[in-house]
């Protein structure tokens, strides 16, 4: 009779620790889901302005077409992205995109005097600072969730129960880690 009360109250132990690691588990993901969010809302807004930003820039002349090509298809397969996966992918090509147009406009002083783009490239610089807190909450959030789907005792529970890892926000090739090369 005591050893079928201690089996019972082992299980029951057991069945609440479970619960207990599922339900921070689903927490912790909810963080991370929350955090792709603000960030994916923050490019969606800086997406929104590369248009006239192009447009802006392409009205002057001998200005390096490649460039505000690969900026327009950067921002192009970033829209059309499904996946947490891909939108890193895309959104760390744009990132180096943006930052060769705005080396480039060095060369273009009448650009640079150009109020309108002046203003789109305030209103960038602030948004790209948005991105970084946004990024930097995001790769905590992982941090915390890979680190409970990875470790024992949880690992049991979130192999068992299908939760998977999520993808750090960083940057993924060697030349986006460079710095942009502006001559004269």
């Amino acid at each position: 009779m005591i050893l079928g009360i201690v089996f019972i109250v082992l299980v029951v132990i057991l069945i609440g620790y479970i619960i207990g690691v599922y339900n921070k588990l689903v927490k912790e993901r909810n963080f991370v889901d929350e955090a792709f969010s603000t960030i994916d809302a923050y490019l969606k807004k800086r997406y929104d302005l590369i248009p006239n930003l192009v447009e802006t820039v392409k009205g002057y002349k001998n200005y390096e077409g490649s460039t505000l090509e690969a900026v327009v298809a950067a921002r192009n397969r970033y829209m059309t992205a499904t996946t947490p996966e891909e939108k890193i992918e895309n959104e760390n090509m744009i990132t180096g995109a943006l930052g060769k147009l705005f080396a480039l406009t060095e060369n273009y002083p009448e650009l640079k005097a150009n109020e309108n783009f002046m203003k789109l490239q305030g209103e960038l610089v602030a948004i790209e600072d948005d991105i970084l807190q946004a990024r930097k909450y995001y790769n905590g959030s992982v941090r915390v969730y890979n680190t409970m789907c990875e470790t024992f005792p949880s690992v049991i529970v979130a192999n068992n129960f299908g939760f998977k890892k999520y993808p750090f926000f960083k940057v993924e090739n060697e030349e986006e880690r460079q710095n942009v090369k502006v001559q004269f």
